[in-house]
């Protein structure tokens, strides 16, 4: 049986991605930011420190509040430098992923088209990105996948902090709909029933055809 670990199950698209893994007969550790705060270093190193090794891991946290660069505090710099990017790294170094495993990303579609209104998630969503796609050539020598999921607008708690009105949001869009997080549940999943492997070191923008970026 397959052990899976994902981060911020406790809602949204992270629940949606336990529910899918699940569904497949995988051991799920579904974690809420009670188990595990990846703003908080002590708690990711007591985490990493009781689990020890997973076949799929989930790196998935909240976003920061939406500000512009000027109304940004150094604590707000300092916490989600910890949130989005070295927490990340912590359990990367930590956490052992077992070959022939998985490494899923869901970050978001400012790391291809940064919003001024989103800087915070922007800069560190971005750095991380980074970070990945270079461990993502060291994994592949073990046959470990590293896909990373940029959503865009999903129907999410997320979306309605932003004070995004679903109906509003939905009448700008292609599909004329917001994305449901089982579609990206269900889009991992199928990547593990399946045993995709060759899919690595990528990113896949999950927007309904809304961004204007061609690469």
């Amino acid at each position: 049986m397959k052990k899976a670990i994902v981060l911020g199950a406790s809602r949204g698209i992270g629940k949606a991605i336990a529910s899918g893994l699940s569904s497949l007969g995988c051991h799920v550790i579904a974690t809420s930011k009670k188990d595990v705060d990846t703003s908080d270093l002590e708690s990711i190193k007591r985490f990493v420190k009781q689990q020890k090794e997973t076949d799929i891991l989930v790196l998935n946290t909240g976003g920061p509040p939406a500000k512009r660069f000027s109304d940004v505090t150094e604590d707000e710099w300092k916490h989600y430098h910890n949130q989005l990017f070295l927490g990340f790294c912590l359990i990367l170094q930590k956490l052992r992923i077992r070959d022939g495993g998985y490494v899923f990303l869901i970050s978001s579609g400012v790391i291809k088209e940064p919003s001024a209104d989103l800087i915070i998630s922007s800069a560190y969503r971005l750095a991380f990105t980074a970070v990945l796609k270079v461990l993502s050539k060291d994994f592949a020598i073990r046959n470990i996948s590293c896909i990373n999921i940029a959503p865009g607008a999903i129907n999410t708690d997320r979306a309605r902090q932003l004070g995004i009105k679903k109906e509003d949001m939905a009448r700008s869009l292609p599909m004329k709909r917001l994305g449901e997080p089982e579609e990206i549940g269900n889009f991992v999943a199928s990547i593990v029933e399946k045993e995709i492997k060759y899919l690595s070191g990528i990113v896949i923008t999950f927007d309904g055809a809304n961004s204007n970026y061609v690469l």
